[in-house]
């Protein structure tokens, strides 16, 4: 009997159409003997075609697994996750706490830097009071400005003078109503894909070489320019220490199921900082999440099958938890 998955994609954040090109990649990849797919589209509005899942332990007879593939606010937040929650339907991903935990940029690095990992060093700036001069006066310049809770370099902007500074608190104030500003970092931009629930495991890393400045949303989605290396060039000890640091960041923010954690490379003094961790990854065409598990020996139909997998049995375990007296 085929495992009935109901895909969720779409959603109203700034990556809508990232979601769907996701969408059409993991659909395409499940085995067809194996899976029953069932398509659940949430419009850039918010309503859901067709209607939404019902937020009701049996209520949804039709699915026996969920797949969000949302990026962004409202879905890799722990919204939707919350929902599926409710309607006790074991899902692929972050559960609810880690997933809203990672996509705040602010919280994820106080937490990292907590576990006594390394983060850039970055302040914060609300939208209601777009203040230059902090910033300027804590990090000097260059800096990078990004929305506190969005992801694939939306609304991202670096800053190399005080007037490009006000312009990107504005920019990114559009996007979210927290702000990021950071340290500008010059060296590598490394990957690692990080799979797994109480035991996760990392593959190797690869490392971004964007065509452009920084890799910004139309490098990574639009031009086709950027190039990837997978593995990256690395020493045994700094690839060894790139995927001990992807597997403690995703311990310390409980993540499970998945997550890719992106790093810097700091040329000037080696060290490896700790950039963001994204609970739903990127799965087009160009995405490295699953290029990194297919050089690690794990083609796209068997990792999206072993996420399924993870997913199920994160919810049996979970059900042997008692929720009442």
């Amino acid at each position: 009997m085929k495992l009935r998955v109901a895909v969720i994609y779409g959603g109203r954040s700034g990556e809508h159409e990232v979601s769907v090109r996701s969408m059409e990649s993991i659909v395409s990849a499940m085995d067809s003997s194996r899976y029953e797919v069932r398509k659940f589209l949430i419009r850039p509005d918010g309503r859901w075609d067709p209607h939404p899942l019902v937020a009701e332990p049996g209520a949804n007879p039709g699915i026996d697994v969920v797949f969000p593939v949302l990026h962004g606010t409202f879905g890799e937040d722990g919204t939707v996750q919350g929902l599926l929650e409710l309607a006790d339907l074991p899902y692929v991903g972050a559960g609810v706490l880690a997933s809203s935990l990672s996509m705040d940029k602010d919280l994820q690095k106080r937490v990292c830097r907590e576990a006594g990992l390394l983060v850039v060093e970055h302040t914060v700036v609300q939208r209601n009071s777009l203040d230059v001069d902090g910033p300027l006066a804590r990090l000097g310049l260059p800096v990078f400005v990004k929305p506190a809770n969005l992801g694939s370099s939306v609304g991202i902007s670096k800053a190399r003078s005080r007037e490009e500074l006000a312009a990107a608190l504005k920019l990114a104030a559009g996007f979210d109503r927290k702000i990021i500003v950071e340290r500008a970092i010059t060296g590598r931009e490394l990957e690692c894909a990080v799979l797994g629930n109480r035991e996760p495991e990392a593959s190797l890393p690869c490392e971004v070489l964007p065509s452009r400045e920084f890799y910004d949303y139309d490098d990574k989605y639009l031009l086709d320019a950027a190039r990837f290396q997978v593995p990256a060039e690395l020493t045994p000890g700094q690839t060894e220490e790139v995927r001990r640091l992807a597997c403690a960041c995703y311990r310390a923010v409980e993540c499970e199921g998945m997550a890719r954690v992106d790093f810097f490379l700091e040329a000037a003094t080696g060290r490896l900082y700790i950039n963001e961790i994204n609970t739903i990854p990127g799965f087009t065409s160009i995405s490295m999440f699953p290029r990194m598990w297919e050089a690690a020996g794990l083609p796209f139909p068997r990792l999206i099958g072993r996420l399924i997998e993870l997913a199920i049995e994160r919810h049996q375990e979970r059900r042997s938890t008692r929720f009442s007296r």
